[in-house]
């Protein structure tokens, strides 16, 4: 059974970073591509940032561009994302997923972690 589990989220001021982490467990995920995704209250899910598992490809969303990255490290079957230059605006619950690269939809979610950044 697939299970995410995100940690490292908090509260920073504007301007500061944090680092999220999503650890990975229940099979191997060399053709799977993991995701960040967000969310605040009373607003769609949001698409933050991907990356293959097999071949490191990313993909950012324009609102993190520059100041997101978000990267893996096979051996401990985690996937990161690095938030730098935090706006208040990035305040949401992020959320990792997975999914098979056959599949469109992200098939496993974590259960989130909290973000708030203040100004």
């Amino acid at each position: 059974q697939v299970q995410l589990v995100e940690s490292g989220g908090g509260l920073v001021q504007a301007g500061g970073s944090l680092r999220l982490s999503c650890a990975a467990s229940g099979r191997t995920f060399s053709n799977y591509r993991m995701g960040w995704f967000r969310q605040t209250p009373g607003k769609e899910r949001e698409f933050v940032a991907r990356i293959s598992w097999s071949t490191g490809f990313t993909y950012y969303a324009d609102s993190v561009k520059g100041r997101f990255t978000i990267s893996k490290d096979n051996a401990k079957n985690t996937v990161y994302l690095q938030m730098n230059s935090l706006k208040p605006e990035d305040t949401a619950v992020y959320y990792c997923a997975a999914r098979r690269l056959a599949n469109s939809e992200y098939e496993f979610w974590g259960q989130g972690t909290q973000v708030t950044v203040s100004s």
